[in-house]
């Protein structure tokens, strides 16, 4: 018999967490070798373009690494900087971060098909999962991309 309970318990979660990584640190031998070591955790990645010689944003990109990978939470660029290369200039950047000082070998996003799906496919990117009505009337998307130092030297030439 058990009881269900629904109300917010942040030592419950914490309880709960500890218990999953646990029991996928004990399934996973991938898992199991983060342990211990500065990938263990996520790193964050953040990278701000502020307007001239001000604190105005005009745009950027929050994200973090964690074992191997770039994840770009958000970027962002204001409207009057849109289509002048500011944002992939932004992604470009965390992208270098990620492989040389941090030793990535690929990035991953989600976005909004009313966002930037076709920004990131023309940097490489690749769909990996469509979630229709995620909200209800919109469709997100995982995307991926290999990452590379040669790739990003190519990339820097075009």
């Amino acid at each position: 018999m058990f009881r269900l309970e629904t109300e917010v318990d942040k030592s419950r979660r914490d309880l709960l967490r500890s218990r999953l990584m646990a029991a996928n640190t004990a399934a996973s031998p991938v898992l199991r070798a983060l342990r211990g070591t500065p990938e263990e955790r996520e790193r964050p990645l953040h990278i701000w373009a502020l307007e001239g010689h001000g604190d105005e944003l005009a745009g950027g990109l929050v994200g973090y690494t964690w074992a191997g990978w770039l994840h770009v939470s958000f970027l962002w660029v204001a409207d009057r900087h849109r289509g002048v290369g500011l944002g992939g200039l932004l992604l470009a950047e965390a992208e270098g971060i990620a492989v040389r000082q941090r030793g990535c070998g690929a990035a991953r996003l989600e976005t909004w098909d009313f966002q930037a799906p076709d920004f990131y496919r023309k940097r490489g990117y690749q769909v990996v999962c469509v979630i229709p009505d995620y909200p209800p009337g919109i469709t997100e998307y995982t995307l991926t991309k290999r990452l590379s130092a040669e790739g990003l030297a190519a990339g820097a030439l075009s």
